[in-house]
């Protein structure tokens, strides 16, 4: 069997307030594959957000063990984690988190600013994941001059810029209507049927079923977890009437 690209094992994460101690995650064994598009589910204060960031390498487990494709990662240090998290994880957020006064294009090669590869070729490849999220006529626009559908877009293409391993995207249809939330869905599967492994959260049943598998957390456990046959965002925007406006 090929080795999930993620794996955690008895994963804790505690925090300590006051005199009490809150288990965010408690003992959380979970195994991902390559290629699977995962819906992660449970109320506030359930343990998803905190599992999403050790996911991400934006926070470290109490105790447990956590791998990304077959390498241990908790024990690393803060400049080794911040690698795997340029090199090998893309993300996508709620807000968006675009700089403002900063183009389309430059908002997506933010992530290369980090790497030795020259601009030329930086520029390119930014210009190449903007035309693959459909924005290809819009390089030189900030987000102020983009609909939040446009917004995201450039976000999730700003995700796929280093070529990762993994997209985490935190509520990625939050700010967004339910049209444009189709869409921004319809990208999400079509980027996963092309390989990428997709985890995202969301509190959204109708976003969930888009994915082949719902993980609910509860008090810092998973409560379920179960394959399911995902709905084709897709098939319902061919479906639905055309939209009045770009997104």
């Amino acid at each position: 069997m090929d080795t999930p690209i993620i794996r955690t094992r008895e994963l804790c994460k505690q925090y300590v307030m006051g005199d009490t101690v809150v288990r965010a995650l408690d003992g959380v064994s979970i195994d991902i594959a390559s290629g699977e598009l995962v819906a992660v589910m449970g109320p506030s204060g359930s343990g998803k957000s905190t599992f999403m960031n050790v996911l991400g390498c934006l926070d470290r487990p109490t105790s447990g063990h956590y791998e990304l494709a077959g390498e241990p990662v908790e024990n690393l240090t803060a400049d080794q984690l911040a690698a795997i998290r340029n090199r090998r994880i893309g993300f996508v957020f709620q807000q968006f988190n675009l700089l403002p006064r900063t183009s389309a294009l430059e908002n997506v090669e933010l992530p290369l600013m980090y790497t030795d590869m020259a601009r030329a070729e930086r520029h390119a490849h930014a210009r190449r994941r903007l035309e693959q999220v459909g924005l290809g006529e819009r390089l030189d626009h900030h987000p102020r001059q983009l609909s939040g559908g446009q917004q995201q877009r450039v976000a999730i293409a700003r995700a796929l810029v280093n070529d990762p391993l993994l997209i985490l995207a935190d509520e990625p249809t939050g700010a967004l209507d339910s049209r444009t939330s189709l869409e921004v869905m319809a990208l999400l599967q079509r980027l996963n049927r092309d390989g990428i492994t997709v985890v995202l959260v969301t509190h959204e049943q109708d976003v969930a079923a888009f994915a082949g598998r719902i993980i609910h957390f509860r008090d810092g456990r998973v409560l379920s977890d179960r394959a399911h046959a995902p709905s084709d965002a897709q098939a319902r925007l061919d479906r639905a009437e055309p939209a009045g406006a770009a997104t």
